[in-house]
């Protein structure tokens, strides 16, 4: 447990470190972490957020397959369609699958979400990411791979990378705890 010093009182963030570390251990203390507005909330493990990222891929995929074959079956079945549109429409519902499926995704819990016990929220303050959860999705399921390679590829060579997040994904269950216990 860490300790303070006593000629102040806590800050809202040692306080919620303190009670994580009692209330679930030492590995939930160092998810805590801030919004931009000075909240504490528990971060998701980095397990939860990995399983709700192939949920959602799995659940893209899934979707961006039924596409490929109804429009092939389109093409096959002489519907006037020809080869080059089925590509084009075949490319564009990689993109617009997960845009669909990121409707689901306004109030931050997605199947992935449901299935792992994690919320996406806004970073400044904790909030809802309404309509941008289509982007958000489309960020995480088809921008994320590419995003990765470019941040294996940039530690590689040596470079930094910069910037700051817009929204972080939380544990509901332990940040409701949290809040729940007075510390918000």
């Amino acid at each position: 447990m860490t300790v303070r010093a006593t000629d102040r009182p806590s800050t809202r963030l040692e306080a919620a470190k303190a009670y994580a570390e009692h209330t679930w251990g030492r590995g939930a203390a160092k998810r805590v972490a801030t919004f931009g507005d000075g909240t504490p909330y528990v971060r998701a493990g980095l397990l939860a957020q990995t399983l709700t990222w192939l949920v959602d891929t799995v659940v893209c995929l899934v979707g961006i397959g039924v596409c490929v074959v109804v429009l092939s079956l389109l093409h096959d079945g002489g519907q006037g369609l020809s080869i080059d549109a089925v590509v084009v429409l075949a490319l564009t519902s990689c993109v617009l699958v997960p845009m669909i499926y990121g409707l689901c995704y306004g109030n931050g819990r997605a199947l992935g979400a449901v299935l792992t016990g994690t919320q996406l929220v806004r970073a400044r303050d904790g909030g809802r990411i309404g309509l941008k959860g289509c982007w958000a999705m489309v960020v995480r399921t088809v921008f994320m791979p590419v995003l990765f390679g470019l941040l294996v590829l940039s530690s590689a060579m040596g470079l930094g990378v910069a910037g700051s997040l817009a929204r972080t994904s939380i544990d509901r269950a332990a940040t409701g705890q949290l809040h729940a216990a007075g510390i918000h």
